[in-house]
């Protein structure tokens, strides 16, 4: 799964995007990631969000 991502954002215009990975704690208290692929800009946004 991570070449197919790394190959589409190697494609014209993909340097406007990065891939941001978060760890998010459940109501059960286990922990998981979460992984989006978001422009630049958005960054801090996806991060300030719960």
């Amino acid at each position: 799964m991570a070449k197919k991502t790394v190959a589409s954002l190697q494609k014209k215009g993909a340097k406007a995007f990065t891939k941001a990975v978060k760890l998010v704690k459940s109501n059960t208290g286990s922990y998981s990631f979460k992984a989006e692929i978001v422009p630049k800009d958005k960054v801090k946004e996806f991060f300030g969000k719960k």
